[in-house]
């Protein structure tokens, strides 16, 4: 087993655990420390991404200077630690310490993303990426059901020991590969004048404000998805509520096997295209209140999310160098998750004083304006490309 199949596995046990208990987060602040309000959930996740949005460029940089998997074994270690902590601690105020803590540490494990694009070869990209996207995906499905079944049938505590364990074998692994495989990580090399990070390319910019807005429109029906779905089905259980907002992910897997086999030469930009209006019939579809109606939209929303996460992801990477893969894809990171930021904050306050539905159909508005903005400034890169294509072709 070669270094980047054990990096994409060390990737799906990370997603595993930190994914368990994002559907149950108004459950188990309720249920644990007796805190109902809405918002107070919105908060904790902008807080989430906010110490993602600071960690993942600090470990970017920190990585040029260190060896990528000491470093890994020196944050892993002390994020398990950490995730120990927030099993043990019963203050909501220490609770909030160990958990933003855990996370800055926990985001170095980011820097794998861009290191696995780095040992595949240009034309392997978009293979890699859509591997990577699975992964992501399946984790996604394999942490909402063992995180559905420990809030229906256990302490939701022991989530937070299954995370440590996560970290344990992640710190055990990157052991593995530095110590025992003595992999040698590629060296990056050294500008006279490095690049100040906010300086940033235009295309990189473009991508990072355009997807700052996608994962904006994507996260806004997250956090109190499980709650809506209880709230309109007769099939209330944690467990059933965990396979339901599993369903994008259970669609990725199908949409690799699907474009894989079925390759299209369409354009990038007409697969973002036709993936945004998918998205968009595939939220308001969620919003309609019915359950099995619902089940539709959350099928046809995972095919749109898949195709654009993986298609915005190969277009980020072809205009980006190997030596700036990882703090190109941190730039645009800290604008994706700035966007998840506000969303967060925004969808507690919207179901609070509006509805459970409300946020859907914000989200739709959410996924038109971000399509028009991303027509508009791709649009002169997309007639070269298309000119391009048809000058190959004759």
């Amino acid at each position: 087993m070669n270094t980047k199949i054990l990096l994409m596995f060390m990737t799906l046990i990370a997603v595993v655990s930190d994914t368990m208990l994002h559907p149950f987060f108004p459950q188990f602040f309720g249920e644990r420390f007796n805190m109902w309000q809405p918002e107070h959930v919105g908060y904790y996740l902008a807080a989430s991404c906010l110490v993602i949005m600071i960690s993942f460029p600090f470990w970017a940089r920190v990585q040029k200077k260190v060896n990528l998997f000491t470093l890994l074994i020196f944050t892993q270690c002390l994020a398990g630690i950490l995730c120990i902590g927030m099993y043990w601690v019963q203050e909501l105020y220490m609770f909030w310490i160990c958990a933003m803590s855990m996370l800055f540490f926990k985001g170095s494990y980011l820097l794998i993303y861009p290191y696995i694009m780095r040992l595949s070869t240009e034309e392997k990209h978009s293979t890699s990426i859509s591997i990577l996207s699975v992964i992501v995906h399946l984790g996604a499905i394999v942490g909402a059901f063992i995180g559905g079944g420990i809030v229906d049938y256990l302490n939701t505590g022991y989530i937070f020991i299954i995370m440590a364990l996560g970290d344990a074998f992640q710190f055990l692994m990157c052991i593995y590969i530095k110590f025992i495989r003595k992999h040698s990580v590629k060296k990056e090399k050294i500008e006279q004048t490095p690049t100040p990070f906010f300086r940033i390319k235009t295309p990189i910019l473009k991508i990072g404000l355009i997807t700052m807005l996608l994962y904006f429109s994507t996260f806004f029906i997250r956090p109190f998805f499980s709650i809506y779905w209880e709230a309109i089905s007769q099939y209330n259980h944690k467990l059933v509520s965990g396979f339901v907002y599993s369903i994008p992910a259970l669609v990725g897997l199908f949409a690799l096997w699907f474009t894989h086999k079925y390759k299209s030469d369409k354009p990038y930009n007409v697969k973002i295209i036709n993936a945004f209006v998918l998205g968009s019939i595939g939220i308001g579809l969620q919003g309609v209140g019915v359950d099995y109606i619902v089940f539709i939209g959350r099928i046809i929303y995972g095919w749109a999310v898949f195709q654009l996460y993986v298609q915005f992801d190969v277009v980020a990477f072809k205009f980006s160098t190997p030596d700036e893969y990882a703090t190109d894809y941190s730039r645009i990171h800290l604008l994706q998750n700035f966007g998840v930021l506000t969303s967060s904050i925004i969808a507690g306050y919207t179901v609070d004083k509006i509805s459970l539905t409300a946020p859907f159909w914000c989200s739709v508005i959410g996924f038109c304006i971000t399509l028009f903005i991303f027509y508009r400034s791709f649009k002169t890169e997309t007639s070269q490309e298309q000119n391009t294509s048809l000058h190959t072709s004759t």
